[in-house]
């Protein structure tokens, strides 16, 4: 699979004094993080026939991404949504990347590690040296200023934000936001790449959580306040959620899925990027991720995942 996106300078009038730019060509994709979200994305990554190289510390961690995505895609064939040989073929795609020297072949690398700033810095302060000068570099984060991680690699022109929803394989859409130095040409291929694996972009200005989490993250952490000030128990804001206002997932339910740690992080950002109150972290929020209660991920959140049935856990 190739994705070639041509240069708007390209167009310009032979004999205009401009130097023709070559095409952005797409064809292998680095994932650093083998994560929820690094999983996820591979998955897609891979089933648009994409060479995808996914890098993690431990090839542990790998091999059990890997065995994920196997049965999920396993999921797709048994629901119709997917053949079998087309699964297959996805999975050979998907390798193992030890290094960042073996990302260096990558024509775009996507940075799906957990959703701290000095994390995603030093990866990519790592990260640049290792690339070919025409690759592109993207992060997958929820809510960090995509001029600011960009202005600490050598290719801030070639920098952008893509945010993938999760699950990335069932949710449609996915965030681009640019930088203030996020040039025409990396902005236009990251939209063709990302319609290329059949989902839909929308455009956020570089602002803190973007679109998405800028409004539902608000929601769940009032949630929270909700549960913290005694207005309802676990199971009876949920239930409201669902039953009133016709949510799919109770805001306390959802906020188990995304992680409480990843919660907690965006409210952060939120807070201290815009600086209101409105903003400011609930209390029993940061008190479950300093018990080490972070969600599905650690069987412990709102609910305790450790039996037949989650049980709210207030």
């Amino acid at each position: 699979m190739d994705v070639a996106v041509p240069s708007l300078r390209s167009t310009k009038p032979k004999g205009a004094g401009k130097t023709e730019v070559p095409q952005m060509l797409i064809k292998t994709v680095g994932v650093i993080g083998a994560g929820q979200m690094g999983t996820g994305i591979s998955h897609v990554v891979a089933l648009a026939g994409y060479k995808v190289a996914v890098n993690d510390l431990k090839q542990e961690a790998f091999e059990k991404s890997l065995a994920l995505t196997e049965r999920n895609m396993g999921r797709q064939v048994a629901k119709g949504l997917l053949k079998e040989a087309d699964a297959k073929a996805a999975l050979k795609r998907i390798t193992f990347a030890a290094n960042y020297d073996v990302l260096g072949a990558c024509d775009l690398v996507i940075e799906a590690a957990t959703e701290e700033e000095a994390i995603k810095r030093r990866i990519f302060q790592e990260l640049c040296p290792k690339l070919k000068p025409e690759a592109m570099l993207a992060s997958n984060t929820s809510s960090i200023s995509i001029t600011r991680l960009a202005s600490i690699t050598d290719r801030p022109e070639r920098f952008i934000g893509m945010h993938f929803m999760n699950p990335v394989p069932l949710m449609e859409l996915v965030e681009l936001i640019r930088g203030i130095a996020t040039e025409d040409e990396t902005f236009l291929a990251s939209r063709t790449f990302i319609e290329s694996l059949g989902k839909t972009t929308t455009v956020s200005e570089d602002f803190p959580a973007f679109i998405v989490n800028r409004i539902l993250l608000p929601m769940i952490n009032e949630a929270v306040y909700t549960l913290y000030e005694g207005v309802g128990t676990v199971d009876g804001i949920d239930k409201a959620m669902k039953l009133g206002a016709h949510h799919p997932m109770g805001p306390l339910e959802l906020a188990d899925f995304i992680g409480l740690d990843t919660c907690l992080s965006v409210m952060q950002v939120l807070y201290e990027g815009l600086s209101d109150s409105k903003y400011r972290p609930c209390p029993l929020l940061v008190k479950y991720v300093e018990a080490g209660w972070l969600g599905r991920k650690t069987q412990r959140g709102f609910y305790d995942y450790r039996g037949e049935k989650p049980v709210p856990t207030r």
